[in-house]
């Protein structure tokens, strides 16, 4: 090996290492694969995840079967979009918003919720910008659009005019779980299909989107690609969007 090639691996190998570093402990990017998250996160949105914002954790330490913390670990605020392996499959991240806290008595009727007895604050609102800004796949299905507020989120969720997918539910959230659902309330699979999240599944909060763009996706690759239209779409607007 040249001195030429060993001086210039001895300058590569430390900013790797912070790089990974970085990614492990701090923030790590993350593509949006489906629509479960219209209209906050769009099909090939590209976002930061906030890995220190429920504690600081060892970096990589999850790799001997659990993180070694070193701040305390906290669970999500209500409202929060979160980041987390999906618990029937640990092998797969889900995005979805964080509705639900240990204790929560979490009841769901004809698609309206309700935390504790409390009716979520929802209010109708025009929905052109959202269908303007939505994914081909989406653009002509029947979606009406809610503004709510989900503890210290302002937030918009998309509702089917006519599907009665997921109207009802009830279940009592468990210590050190969470409850989430998808903002695209009647195409998500979330905590009303599969259960409810553990604290140690969670990965991070959802911070921003840094950039936007969707890319055509051969069939074979689709277990790649998600949802991906088979067109470009390209989003210069969204870039820099801070996720609520």
């Amino acid at each position: 090996m040249s001195n030429y090639f060993k001086s210039e691996l001895k300058g590569i190998v430390p900013i790797v290492f912070l790089i990974f570093l970085f990614r492990s402990s701090f923030y790590e990017p993350y593509k949006i694969p489906s629509g479960s998250m219209i209209p906050t996160l769009l099909i090939g949105d590209y976002i930061l995840v906030e890995k220190f914002a429920y504690g600081l954790h060892l970096p990589y330490s999850e790799w001997l079967g659990q993180k070694i913390m070193i701040t305390p670990s906290v669970l999500p605020k209500r409202g929060d979009v979160v980041v987390f392996y999906y618990p029937k499959n640990p092998s797969i991240n889900y995005i979805k918003r964080a509705i639900g806290l240990p204790g929560d008595q979490i009841t769901i009727v004809d698609k309206v919720v309700y935390i504790n007895g409390e009716k979520v604050p929802i209010e109708k609102i025009d929905g052109k910008d959202f269908m303007e800004d939505m994914d081909e796949k989406y653009k002509n299905a029947p979606f009406d659009f809610f503004k709510n507020q989900t503890g210290e989120a302002n937030h918009v969720t998309a509702l089917l005019r006519y599907d009665q997918n997921y109207a009802n539910y009830s279940g009592t959230v468990p210590a050190n779980h969470i409850f989430v659902m998808g903002d695209n309330r009647d195409q998500s699979s979330d905590s009303r299909v599969w259960g409810f999240v553990p604290r140690e599944m969670i990965k991070g909060r959802a911070r921003v989107v840094w950039f936007s763009a969707n890319f055509p996706c051969p069939s074979f690759l689709s277990f790649i690609c998600g949802d991906n239209d088979p067109s470009w779409v390209f989003r210069p607007w969204r870039i820099g969007r801070s996720i609520q």
